[in-house]
């Protein structure tokens, strides 16, 4: 049932390029190098025909944010009747697609602002990972760079009134699914080369959270990151053993909230932002150093839900899904300066470029703000002209914006 269509491939990335780095301008995952959603590129944030390189019109219905790796751009899509889940590459010059290759599978409940393909997909430079769910089981699947399927592995059933939505990381030569669902939880990591199953540990479960994790670095070692509803977790990415751990504890009668946007590094902070559809919000920092993690500050004020926040120099930006822009001190959060952007909703994660922050409105409106704690300094907005609830990402002096119905590319001409 699998089906590929082809045109000639674009560049082919070389085979020594290991899995926990990248070529300085890729956006290989979901939010770009390490999740962090910064790039330091130069790229006008303020776009609009003038800068308007291609635009390509993506078959059926999805959020899945765009990745980029040399001159390719990959993202998921499906059908809007269910019956496929895709994924598409895209040749980042020209706008053309050049290869999809089609997952049968049948539509599953979502809510009203997601799709069953809102999971980004994640590339070393040799493959592309993905997970699809056929709205009844989840599977991440490996593929070549012409499309090809090298490696189906099942992760078994999903339950969420959300449906799904997770993104896979990569660490050396490991795929790392945070496979987080109501009732159940556990992260997983596969061979990236054969699908086979590394490790997988278990997780206190309670509400599906979609939080895709990092990585930090230090003393020398790197540790995964991962936060839902239950805790916020240190993990020996080779092993997925736990290295440390802060449990979430919410008051009696408090609904627990999810954690959609993914966990950020602040300097030695941790932080994590919840929430859910009636309202409420909760954002932790954490201190993971020591003998024992602890929490250095918190709010229910204001914070972000669905969009990710952004650290710059010592301050977290975020853009609330009420369309509310915020700066606060990251070692305090202290609020710097509060500030109404949109009048819509907001479901995609902002983006840090060269100390520019850009966000989206669901509406497509843009609006573009230096990252200063001091005021929000606004540029003239601009505007895709469609929905976004998809992430922007940034690669090779280009802005990559998926929309409803098309892939927007954005830059200079003389690029």
């Amino acid at each position: 049932m699998n089906t590929r269509f082809r045109l000639p491939t674009a560049l082919i990335v070389t085979a020594s390029l290991l899995a926990t780095t990248t070529i300085a301008a890729d956006w290989p995952r979901f939010r770009g190098p390490n999740g962090a959603g910064t790039s330091t590129e130069k790229v006008s944030l303020q776009f609009s025909e003038k800068e308007l390189l291609w635009k390509t019109a993506i078959p059926g219905v999805g959020h899945s944010s765009p990745v980029i790796v040399g001159k390719n751009v990959y993202l998921q899509t499906a059908a809007k009747d269910g019956s496929t889940r895709s994924l598409l590459c895209v040749n980042a010059e020209t706008g053309k697609i050049t290869w999809s290759t089609n997952i049968p599978g049948h539509q599953g409940k979502t809510h009203k602002k997601n799709t069953t393909a809102s999971g980004t997909p994640a590339c070393d430079g040799e493959r592309v990972f993905a997970g699809f769910w056929d709205g009844e089981k989840v599977s991440v699947l490996g593929f070549d760079l012409e499309g090809k399927i090298l490696w189906t592995t099942e992760l078994g059933t999903y339950a969420s009134q959300h449906g799904f939505g997770h993104s896979p990381i990569i660490y050396g030569g490991l795929v790392i699914v945070n496979f987080d669902q109501d009732g159940a939880a556990r992260l997983v990591a596969l061979d990236a080369k054969t699908g086979k199953e590394k490790w997988s540990t278990k997780r206190e479960a309670h509400r599906a959270s979609y939080s895709t994790p990092i990585l930090l670095e230090r003393d020398g070692k790197t540790e995964l990151i991962v936060g839902t509803t239950t805790s916020i977790d240190g993990y020996e990415p080779d092993t997925g053993k736990v290295k440390w751990s802060y449990p979430i504890k919410w008051e009696s009668g408090e609904m627990p909230l999810r954690a959609v946007a993914g966990p950020v590094m602040a300097g030695d902070l941790v932080l994590l932002a919840m929430g859910d559809g009636g309202g409420s919000r909760y954002m932790v920092a954490v201190n993971p150093t020591g003998t024992k993690p602890a929490k250095v500050w918190d709010t229910k004020k204001d914070s972000t839900y669905v969009p990710c926040p952004l650290i710059h120099e010592g301050y977290v930006y975020w853009v609330n899904d009420s369309g509310l822009a915020i700066c606060a001190e990251a070692k305090t959060g202290k609020v710097q300066w509060s500030e109404r952007v949109f009048s819509k909703g907001v479901s995609a994660s902002p983006i840090l470029v060269n100390g520019v922050i850009l966000a989206i409105a669901e509406d497509g409106k843009a609006i573009a703000f230096k990252a200063s704690p001091k005021e929000i300094d606004r540029l003239p907005p601009s505007s895709v002209g469609e929905a976004v609830f998809a992430s922007p990402a940034v690669a090779n002096g280009r802005l990559f914006i998926r929309g409803a119905s098309y892939l927007f590319c954005y830059g200079s001409k003389a690029s």
